[in-house]
């Protein structure tokens, strides 16, 4: 059985959820706060989070940073009733999965939960190479590590991402689009700037001269092409 936290401080809107979540056949926690949040996501395996922005204590966006910092992988879908496009590309670079704005409708939930659970579980089954060098680095994507020679690199779960579909698709031009279809996965397109955005701070992590790129280049009016001999 998959176990989703759910962390919200409306406690009609948790329990809402939580029904609907344990009729559906999951298992659900609910934090009240962006500590008890925290604190539950560091120490316990969870399949899901359904994570509020506006919480008491540690904000969303908050949570979910400190959560990626530490290396934690489990899928995270923001649910706010902060709907303006900056909200969204704050929590998605973040780290968060998908970002849904409230209201929204328990079939739409349902369906991006199942989207998001799916793409996770696709990506750690993922026997694709272990280890690959693009540029400066020296990444293994199943584990989600790079180094700089003997120096670890850190690389947020978004790039790490970004950078495996690039390299299972190198030497081809991919689509700003198709990268935020194959990462995030949304119904809705936010701005291309989240892409352009993760794709300035991997030229900065891989390239020589990140100012004159030679490994990830942009194809204009279409998105990226990881070149690679």
């Amino acid at each position: 059985m998959e176990k989703i936290l759910i962390v919200e401080d409306e406690p009609d809107m948790a329990m809402g959820l939580k029904d609907n979540l344990e009729f559906e056949g999951y298992e659900v926690d609910i934090a009240m706060d962006g500590e008890e949040g925290l604190s539950r996501i560091l120490t316990l395996k969870y399949d899901l989070v359904l994570l509020d922005v506006m919480l008491p204590k540690l904000s969303g966006f908050d949570v979910c940073k400190k959560a990626r910092k530490n290396a934690v992988q489990t899928p995270i879908i923001f649910l706010s009733a902060k709907g303006e496009e900056l909200d969204k590309v704050i929590g998605l670079e973040s780290g968060a999965d998908d970002y849904i704005t409230k209201p929204f409708s328990l079939r739409e939930l349902s369906a991006r939960i199942k989207a998001v659970i799916r793409r996770s579980a696709a990506q750690l089954s993922d026997n694709g190479a272990e280890q690959v060098v693009i540029g400066r680095l020296k990444i293994d994507f199943n584990n989600y590590t790079a180094f700089d020679g003997s120096e670890p690199i850190k690389l947020s779960l978004k790039e790490h991402e970004i950078l495996h579909h690039l390299w299972r698709n190198k030497n081809r031009t991919v689509s700003r689009d198709g990268l935020l279809d194959t990462v995030w996965g949304f119904d809705f397109q936010p701005t291309t700037r989240t892409i352009d955005n993760f794709i300035l701070k991997l030229r900065h992590k891989i390239e020589e001269n990140p100012d004159n790129p030679t490994l990830i280049l942009t194809v204009h009016g279409v998105g990226y092409k990881l070149v690679m001999g």
